[in-house]
């Protein structure tokens, strides 16, 4: 049996250059206090990074002359993913979650599809409402709209939402629309 692997792709942080690596012959330095010192020469530059036993890190390569900083570069790399991995936390995925309704659907089964409906929109995630019209109940479509548009209309009373795809979409047997909170 072959085994197949596949790899996950690293999320790339901004690439900082330091010390060697710097190419520009000239930099804007700013010291470890954020106090601007000047434009001079890379090997200056270097030569009083290494007496105070920090890095020079080109902080903005696009300037001219490129910005450096004299800091310890181990301890940026960390707090600079640490950023990343804060940023992400926070980052709510939305998910599209779905109700399904059919033309012969019941007042209380309506009713239980709302009750989920408005949790979905509550927990922040957007709601696609499909109809499923099968063999006959294809030609039915303009029933089919009503009870969808009757559906959203009492989600509506209940709930601010925000209809994101304004007309209903019908796509062979499907109907659907999508709401939002």
């Amino acid at each position: 049996m072959r085994i197949i692997r596949r790899f996950q792709k690293k999320e790339e942080t901004t690439k900082y250059r330091s010390n060697e690596r710097i190419f520009a012959p000239e930099l804007r330095i700013i010291d470890e206090n954020g106090v601007h010192v000047g434009v001079m020469p890379k090997e200056q530059a270097l030569a009083l990074a290494r007496e105070k036993e920090l890095d020079l890190v080109e902080i903005s390569p696009k300037e001219n002359p490129p910005i450096a900083k004299f800091l310890n570069f181990g301890k940026f790399k960390y707090e600079k993913e640490k950023e990343l991995r804060k940023q992400k936390a926070h980052a709510k995925q939305v998910e599209v979650k779905g109700v399904r309704l059919s033309l012969k659907i019941s007042g209380g089964d309506i009713n239980v599809r709302q009750e989920q409906a408005m949790r979905f929109l509550d927990e922040g995630d957007k709601v696609k409402i499909e109809m499923i019209l099968k063999g006959r109940e294809r030609q039915h479509g303009d029933l089919a709209r009503e009870i969808i548009n009757n559906f959203v209309k009492a989600i509506g009373e209940k709930v601010k939402i925000k209809v994101e795809q304004p007309l209903i979409k019908q796509e062979a047997k499907f109907m659907t629309i999508i709401t939002k909170f």
